[in-house]
C-alpha cells in the first residue's frame, strides 16, 4: 500500500533541543524536514547566540536562518528551579532530546543520558561535543575552525606556502558533526521501535571530522608523505581543477582516468601527440610535471573564450563546472530548473529556503517559519497547562 502523500517519516516525534552555533540547530532542522515537532529551548532575551553573528538576510542572522525553520522557539532559564522543572514536564512528552551545550552542563542540570533515562526510558538523548566525553580534551572548548586544525583539515587545504592554509568557506566540522548527530538519531528511533527503550547517541565533533580525512590520512599511512596543500586544484589528480581562459574567466575541469586525457589532447587542447608524452603518460607523471603541463594548458586555453572551452569539454565528455560566486549559485539554472527553491515565514518575513536535497516521493518536506525568539513560549506553557498567572510570574522573574 502506498504512503499517503500528507503523511511524513517523523510525524508525531517531539525533539526538544538545547541548543546553539551549528552542528545540533542542523541536526534538528533536518528533523523537522521530515516532519518533527522541534522545541527550540533558548535563553530569555538572548536565545541562541548565532541569532547574533551578523544582519544579512534582512536583519536576521544568516547561519541561524539557515539552520532553524521549521521549529518551535521557548525561553527557559535553566539556571532557575522552576524553569527546570518545566523542561522536565516538556521531556515527559519528548521523544528525542538533542544538546550541544558546555562540556558537562547538562550533567550538573541532571541531563545526562544514565538519569534521564531511569526517569524517561523511551527517550533518545543526542549529545554533541566538540572532543566527546573521556580523553584529555574532554573538557575543551571547541569551534569549527579550531576543530579544521586539530583534525588535519587546515594542513592539506589551502596553497602550498608555509602560510597559505585555508580553512573551509563554511563550517564543515559543525556541519560534519550535525549530519552524523541527525542520522544516529533517526537510527536510535528505528532501534527504539524494535527495543521499546531510547539510546544515546554520542558525537564530537573531531570524530566527525577525522572521518571525512580518511582519505588524507590513509594517503599519509605509515609515514608516508601526505597530500600537498594544492589551493583548488587536486593534491594527486591532475589535470583537476581551475584553469584561467582568454576572456579573463575561469574554468574548473576534472579528468579521472587514462581514456579521458586521450580525449583531452585529442578534442580539447588539440594536441594529440601530447597524450603519448613520456611526461604525462600516466596521472602520477602528470602530477610531477604539473607545472609544464599547466603553461601547455594555460597557453591553448588562452586562445578560447568561456564558451568555447565549455564545448571542446562537453564535446570530448570531460567533466567541467563553472567557477560560481554566490550570486551565481542563488540564480544556479539547475536549481531553478528542478524547482528547488521555497518561501518561508520569519521574523523579516518571507526568505527563499532550499529544499533538502534528498527528495522523496512518498511526502514532501517541512518548510515552516523560521521563529522569533521565545515566538511559541506561551503556548507552549500552556499545552503543558501551566496556569496563566504562573506564566507571567516566570515572565516577570526573566524565567521566560
Amino acid at each position: 500500500m502506498s504512503q499517503p502523500a500528507a503523511m511524513r517519516p517523523l510525524d508525531g516525534i517531539t525533539v526538544v533541543s538545547l541548543e546553539h552555533a551549528i552542528a545540533a540547530p542542523f541536526c534538528t532542522r533536518q528533523l523537522a524536514d521530515l516532519g518533527a515537532r522541534v522545541i527550540k529551548v533558548e535563553r530569555p532575551g538572548v536565545g541562541d547566540f548565532a541569532r547574533g553573528y551578523d544582519e544579512r538576510v534582512s536583519g536576521l542572522a544568516s547561519h541561524f536562518v539557515w539552520t532553524n525553520r521549521s521549529k518551535e522557539s521557548l525561553t527557559l532559564d535553566l539556571k532557575q528551579g522552576p524553569a527546570l522543572e518545566v523542561l522536565e514536564r516538556l521531556l515527559g512528552k519528548a521523544d528525542v532530546l538533542v544538546q550541544n551545550l558546555a562540556p558537562g552542563a547538562a550533567a550538573r542540570m541532571g541531563l545526562s543520558f544514565e538519569a534521564l533515562h531511569e526517569r524517561f526510558p523511551r527517550l533518545v538523548v543526542c549529545d554533541i561535543s566538540g572532543y566527546g566525553e573521556g580523553g584529555p580534551f574532554e573538557k575543551k572548548k571547541a569551534y569549527d575552525l579550531l576543530i579544521q586544525s586539530e583534525g588535519g583539515f587546515l594542513s592539506v587545504t589551502g596553497g602550498p606556502g608555509e602560510d597559505e592554509m585555508a580553512k573551509a568557506g563554511c563550517s564543515i566540522a559543525d556541519i560534519a558533526a550535525g549530519m552524523y548527530a541527525y542520522t544516529g538519531v533517526l537510527s536510535a528511533l528505528m532501534l527504539r521501535e524494535r527495543t521499546g527503550k531510547g539510546s544515546r547517541v554520542d558525537v564530537s565533533m573531531l570524530e566527525s571530522l577525522v572521518e571525512w580525512m580518511n582519505y588524507p590520512m590513509y594517503y599519509a599511512y605509515n609515514g608516508a608523505p601526505p597530500p600537498p596543500r594544492a589551493g583548488a586544484a587536486h593534491a594527486t589528480i591532475y589535470p583537476y581543477g581551475p584553469f584561467p581562459v582568454g576572456d579573463g574567466s575561469s574554468v574548473m575541469l576534472g579528468l579521472q582516468n587514462e581514456r579521458e586525457w586521450q580525449a583531452f589532447c585529442e578534442k580539447v587542447l588539440q594536441q594529440p601527440w601530447l597524450s603519448t608524452d613520456e611526461r604525462f603518460s600516466a596521472n602520477f607523471k602528470r602530477v610531477a610535471n604539473r607545472t609544464a603541463l599547466r603553461l601547455i594548458i594555460v597557453q591553448a586555453f588562452s586562445q578560447l573564450d568561456f564558451n568555447a572551452v565549455i564545448q571542446r569539454l562537453d564535446d570530448a565528455q570531460i567533466a567541467n563546472a563553472r567557477v560560481n560566486d554566490m550570486q551565481g549559485v542563488w540564480e544556479h539554472p539547475q536549481l531553478k530548473a528542478r524547482d528547488r527553491w521555497r518561501h518561508v515565514a520569519s521574523p523579516a518575513g518571507q526568505i527563499p529556503s532550499l529544499l533538502p536535497p534528498a527528495s522523496s516521493s512518498a511526502f514532501e518536506p517541512r518548510m515552516d517559519p523560521v521563529p522569533g525568539l521565545g515566538e511559541h513560549t506561551s503556548a507552549l506553557l500552556a499545552e503543558l497547562e501551566v496556569p496563566a498567572e504562573r506564566i507571567e510570574e516566570m515572565r516577570q522573574a526573566g524565567m521566560i
